[in-house]
């Protein structure tokens, strides 16, 4: 009798819940991380920034307007003597300057250095932006990584909770047989210590399960409740074909793309560059006024001047001590480098692809191997479990033939999630990722 209340208790514990919860699918993952996920909002920010560069307000086209304006008071001591031979003697004589002028400079040839840098910014643009890319594409794998560790998880606790149910079963079976005279105290104990393990594997894997969850809401932005499911039905994409992926992986790859734009970048500093051996020739305009309040011994007393001004000038560095000619050649170097970076991505490439291929093929086998696992351990534990009840099987026979389902069951889930993982790491180096229904 104490063991059925310590089982009871043990129901207790683990209880039995009836509220539904949300479950969360893969879809609704994607869009809580693409609206909310903090490492992605902080690289959208710096796609922003360089949009913002790009603008004519950063191009160098535009002219340049500035205001100037200004005033002088003097309080002077004069002593003049004119022409005629007399002499004025001014003590604490006053006198005033004022200005103030709108002056105009605009650049209308720099060798082309600011088209050239113009060009750079919308590169540097579309480079962050493959940024951007990279980033969201190893968050969502990084997401599925814990979001499938949580399906996992819920199936393996489920899977384990089945097998605390045959443990109640044989424990409560044992303890009749007890009472009867048909076994002996042994093997109620032992299905005692057999049930105790069974809930520490419980205990366990649940609370493995909530660490999780929060780490996928962590990822997810903090935006779902602290208990949720998330869907375990898991479709594989069979039809994807080797070659097929390898011609989009050459022409989508977010390493390689990155790759090829840093050329693009690097082939323009050379011109920028290059462009410093040219002149420049800028265009300036000024209107101002000028009024000027003199003291008595000036001719004039009040005058007044204002006007337009133009004028066109040229610059020519014609040596600069060899400084240009300098960042030339570095640039060119860094334009080299560029283009053996981008060979040696490509070979890195291949051999990624090729691995992560053969990984997703080996992964595939094995799930497909473990589901026939499923099948064999099913039907022996369902033949012991028959003997056990005739008494053909002892306990210890029927405990094992009850672990391996159960650990054939947790290794099926495993692999197929693995299996899954490994489906979307060649979907990422193929840049599909974000454009298939996972």
């Amino acid at each position: 009798m104490n063991n059925r209340r310590y089982l009871m208790y043990v129901l207790v514990f683990f209880g039995i819940h009836a509220y539904a919860q949300q479950i969360v699918t893969p879809d609704e993952a994607i869009q809580l991380t693409l609206a909310h996920n903090y490492g992605i909002k902080i690289v959208n920010n710096t796609v922003k920034v360089a949009e913002n560069n790009t603008s004519i307000f950063n191009s160098g086209y535009l002219p340049t307007l500035t205001g100037n304006a200004g005033g002088t008071y003097n309080l002077d001591n004069t002593e003049a003597e004119f022409s005629n031979g007399n002499t004025t003697v001014l003590n604490g004589a006053e006198s005033s300057r004022y200005n103030a002028s709108i002056n105009l400079n605009y650049t209308l040839f720099d060798g082309l250095g600011r088209l050239y840098n113009y060009k750079r910014l919308k590169e540097q643009y579309q480079l962050s932006e493959l940024e951007a890319r990279e980033t969201i594409e190893n968050t969502l794998l990084q997401l599925f990584s814990v979001y499938y560790s949580v399906a996992q998880l819920s199936e393996n606790t489920a899977t384990i909770k089945e097998t605390f149910e045959i443990s109640k079963d044989r424990l409560v079976r044992s303890e009749y047989q007890f009472d009867y005279g048909q076994n002996t105290k042994l093997d109620v104990l032992n299905a005692q210590v057999d049930i105790n393990n069974d809930s520490i594997s419980i205990v366990n894997t649940e609370q493995q399960l909530k660490n999780t969850k929060r780490d996928l809401n962590v990822i997810l932005g903090n935006k779902l409740p602290q208990d949720f499911n998330v869907d375990t039905t898991i479709t594989f994409l069979f039809e994807i074909e080797k070659e097929d992926l390898w011609t989009k992986t050459k022409a989508n790859n977010v390493s390689l793309l990155q790759a090829e734009k840093n050329i693009s970048i690097s082939s323009l500093d050379v011109k920028s560059n290059r462009s410093q051996y040219l002149p420049t020739i800028g265009l300036t305009g000024t209107y101002g006024w000028n009024r000027n309040n003199n003291n008595a011994a000036a001719f004039v007393a009040v005058s007044t001047n204002t006007g337009f001004s133009g004028g066109i000038n040229l610059s020519w560095n014609l040596f600069d001590g060899g400084g240009t000619l300098t960042r030339v050649r570095n640039a060119k170097i860094t334009l080299e480098n560029q283009q053996l970076q981008k060979e040696q991505i490509l070979i890195d490439l291949e051999r990624n692809f090729n691995n992560s291929w053969d990984d997703y093929q080996n992964k595939i086998l094995i799930y497909e191997l473990q589901q026939k696992n499923i099948k064999t351990a099913e039907n022996n534990f369902n033949r012991t479990k028959e003997k056990f009840k005739i008494g053909q099987v002892n306990s210890i026979e029927f405990r094992q033939a009850q672990l391996n389902l159960l650990n054939a069951e947790l290794s099926r889930n495993q692999a197929k999630y693995n299996a899954k993982l490994a489906e979307l790491v060649i979907l990422q180096l193929s840049g599909e990722l974000l454009n298939v229904k996972i």
